[in-house]
């Protein structure tokens, strides 16, 4: 028994060393052990419009209290394999009564030895089973169960990084929504402005009708988009409502777009660190566990099982003597071993599919390794080209304000076309809207290099 107990009947598989990169894609960003996702969200955040509604969706997100009630779910069942090596206890109390034929053998002694027909049995008895763990059966359930657990609180960690990540985003979608609100209602002044300069040209016989139609035109457009950008506000307004576990509201807001400040990131970290940091990195090594866990749970069903079983208590066939103590003492105790045959090739079959899983929880581990630098390496390059974008696209919309200026002044002076001032407002309108996506773009970029790397969840 002593060998038997020694022996290992599985091996366990160990993470792909060649899992991570050496580094990312990137040169503009020194590589450092220290990673910005050590920061705690309420210090990468620091608008305090934000903190209030992370605040609000971690008290509050349902999804967020589903995956806290998965925890608690998985740790009762974890706390409940610490008992598999307690020996089963049961107390049983019977009484029963045998009335056998006269003719029986039973019969015909039972009234020879006490002169009656029946006989009675009153029995009290503590049943204890107890199955030897031999072959770290029930040693490999507990680390099933704990790698489980372990899952669960990582799922819960990916949930509220991503709540985190979506909240701080839909903010900054809201910000910028304004931003946009505020350049249509600008345009359209301008267009009402510039409706009136042709018309009066019109009036002096300088321009045709078409010149008013379509500056006109220009105008209604401008005139549309301003509901359709308050249709929009209020619409995130509502998710964000929703994100935080409340209904649908009005979402405060203290700062505009251009006030919101970039941090500098100058520390990512080595790709090999997101196995620490990242939930759903940790999600698939946890999964990987388990994995082994069940290999040799299900190697451990096809070899034989000892279980020892004792019983003692109170016994008598009658009531009168049923707690007449030493005389109804008894006790027994027996032990067995069990070795499967008729279903061994079911139990022979599990552990093969046990360990095609554990292959597949091996790729699951590449690929979602795979996944994670790449979506790092897509944040890095969003971070460090936005930024280029930006100064273009700002720059490009000074030259077309001083060539709105410019146009109108030549145009109110008969020395520029009338269509030469609509096109120069239409570029303006689209490029100053573009810029502020742009700027929300940027923000969102930082926001998704945090997450990515693994922060949010601390």
């Amino acid at each position: 028994m002593a060998v038997l107990v020694s022996c290992k009947i599985s091996k366990d598989i160990t993470m792909p060393q060649d899992a991570f990169p050496e580094k990312y894609r990137t040169e503009a960003i020194s590589i450092d052990k220290t990673n910005i996702a050590d920061m705690d969200w309420e210090l990468f955040f620091v608008n305090e419009d934000i903190s209030k509604l992370i605040e609000k969706a971690l008290a509050k997100n349902n999804d967020l209290l589903i995956a806290q009630k998965n925890i608690e779910i998985a740790q009762l069942r974890f706390i409940q394999t610490k008992w598999n090596n307690i020996p089963e206890a049961n107390l049983s109390i019977n009484g029963s009564t045998s009335n056998p034929s006269d003719n029986s053998f039973m019969g015909m002694n039972l009234n020879q030895a006490l002169g009656q027909k029946h006989i009675e049995d009153f029995s009290v008895a503590v049943n204890l089973s107890w199955e030897l763990d031999i072959w770290k059966k029930i040693n490999n359930q507990k680390r099933e169960a704990l790698a489980y657990f372990q899952q669960s609180d990582e799922v819960k960690n990916a949930v509220q990084t991503n709540i985190i990540a979506n909240v701080s985003k839909g903010y900054y979608n809201l910000l910028m929504l304004d931003a946009q609100l505020k350049i249509a209602k600008r345009n359209l002044q301008l267009s009402d402005s510039t409706t009136r300069i042709i018309k009066l040209k019109y009036d002096a016989g300088q321009v045709s009708s078409l010149a008013i139609q379509q500056a006109e035109v220009l105008k209604m457009g401008a005139e549309q988009l301003v509901p359709q950008l308050q249709q929009n506000i209020a619409i995130q307004e509502n998710a964000l409502s929703m994100l935080t576990g409340e209904f649908p509201n009005q979402q405060s807001r203290t700062i505009e777009l251009n006030d919101v400040q970039l941090k500098k990131i100058t520390n990512i970290g080595v790709p090999s660190s997101l196995l620490s940091r990242r939930p759903d990195v940790r999600q698939a090594e946890l999964a990987l566990l388990a994995s082994n866990a069940k290999v040799g749970i299900s190697k451990a069903d096809m070899y034989p099982t000892l279980r020892i079983t004792a019983q003692g208590g109170l016994n008598s066939f009658q009531t009168s003597s049923w707690f007449n103590i030493p005389a109804s003492l008894f006790g027994t105790l027996a032990g067995g071993i069990t070795q499967p045959l008729l279903n061994g090739k079911r139990l022979k079959t599990q552990y093969n599919i046990s360990l095609i899983e554990r292959e597949k929880a091996v790729i699951n581990f590449r690929q979602t390794a795979l996944l994670a630098v790449g979506e790092v390496s897509d944040a890095l390059v969003k971070v460090e080209k936005l930024v280029e974008q930006e100064s273009l696209l700002r720059n490009r919309v000074s030259t077309l304000q001083e060539a709105i200026h410019n146009a109108n002044l030549l145009f109110t002076h008969g020395m520029a076309e009338y269509l030469e001032v609509l096109a120069a407002q239409t570029n303006l309108l689209q490029s100053e809207l573009e810029l502020a996506n742009l700027k929300r773009e940027q923000l969102s970029a930082y926001t998704d290099l945090y997450r990515t790397l693994g922060g949010g969840w601390k």
